[in-house]
């Protein structure tokens, strides 16, 4: 079975998919929208698919699936909009910033029987998926601690911030993610605390730039997480899983794996920029899960009810900053 796939948004993150879609064998990237004309016609031109309209791609019986990239605030509708037009559909994170809207959202696909993947990409990294499989297989015992750190090299633009959601619903929530994909056990409590130490104007536009959150389990498992908006060396991705037997840790990447030492000591190469090329192969393993759902007819992970998990764990942690105390999921859900 061969998807034929429409992509809505053609930003920097729909050029990423577009390049995991054409890709893959079984999949044909047929149609691209976006409300900047040039922004689709550069990925028509590079894939060698078809510039369309929403309206065009939505009547389209020959389109299989549709990829959202567009902004947050479209999400939701889009996702109505081709659930209920037959299509499958993954969309990128969030949902929507909102829970009662995802939550009304989720209805809707549950209604139509519609496939939906949400896009945690790290689920698929294969040294995350490593780590996971380790867990799986007994090799540390019964999951106690848990560390992540997630460090962008720098800020996004502030008109970025602005429309975001902020720190915790944008960066922070693949983080969420990732802890409930090696906890083991659903988080009931978050404590964070976050503070404006790298660009003042982050500040005034309502929002942080470092922020570290500790998320406790009903059985006492503990996940704590490091997020900054800078990190001058690169962009830091780190886990660490303590065990009742052992810990197992996926260390940072590199573009070239090497070490060299000399008279000055031991060096090796910089770590990867951004997510664009240290998440290449995650993306592409993202895409194949979402194709083999859409043929085999199972439902699609990480799902609806993922996504709306990660968004309530921000929430609970964004209510901790504000009123300085630990939050229980269950007071956001």
């Amino acid at each position: 079975m061969t998807v034929n796939f429409a992509l809505l948004g053609a930003g920097r993150i729909g050029k990423v998919h577009a390049k995991a879609i054409a890709g893959n064998a079984d999949a044909r990237l047929v149609a691209v929208s976006d409300a900047f004309a040039e922004a689709a016609q550069t990925v028509a031109d590079t894939y060698g698919c078809a510039v369309r309209g929403i309206e065009d791609v939505e009547a389209d019986k020959s389109i299989d699936a549709v990829v959202i990239c567009t902004p947050t605030d479209t999400h939701a509708d889009l996702i109505e909009r081709f659930a209920r037009a037959g299509k499958a559909v993954f969309c990128e994170k969030p949902v929507d910033l909102n829970l009662a809207r995802v939550k009304q959202c989720l209805g809707v696909v549950k209604e139509t029987g519609a496939v939906l993947m949400v896009g945690f990409n790290r689920r698929f990294d294969p040294h995350f998926a490593a780590v996971r499989a380790a867990i799986d297989d007994g090799q540390i015992g019964p999951v106690e601690m848990v560390q992540i750190t997630s460090r962008d090299p720098g800020p996004p633009p502030i008109s970025y911030i602005k429309s975001s959601g902020g720190i915790l619903r944008d960066m922070t929530i693949h983080d969420f993610d990732m802890a409930r994909f090696l906890l083991g056990e659903e988080p009931e409590t978050v404590f964070a605390t976050a503070s404006v130490l790298v660009d003042p104007a982050i500040g005034e536009a309502g929002d942080f730039d470092s922020v570290s959150v500790v998320l406790t389990t009903a059985s006492g498992r503990q996940c704590s997480i490091s997020n900054s908006r800078r990190a001058t060396y690169g962009y830091d991705q780190r886990i660490e899983v303590l065990g009742a037997a052992g810990a197992i840790a996926a260390e940072n990447q590199r573009p070239v794996s090497i070490e060299i030492a000399n008279a000055q000591g031991f060096t090796r190469p910089p770590l990867h920029d951004f997510f664009m090329t240290r998440y290449t192969e995650a993306y592409a393993a993202e895409i194949a899960s979402f194709i083999a759902a859409i043929a085999e007819g199972k439902p699609a992970s990480p799902s609806g009810e993922d996504g709306m998990r990660a968004l309530a764990l921000a929430d609970a942690a964004l209510l901790s900053v504000k009123e300085g105390r630990a939050v229980k999921l269950s007071e956001v859900l």
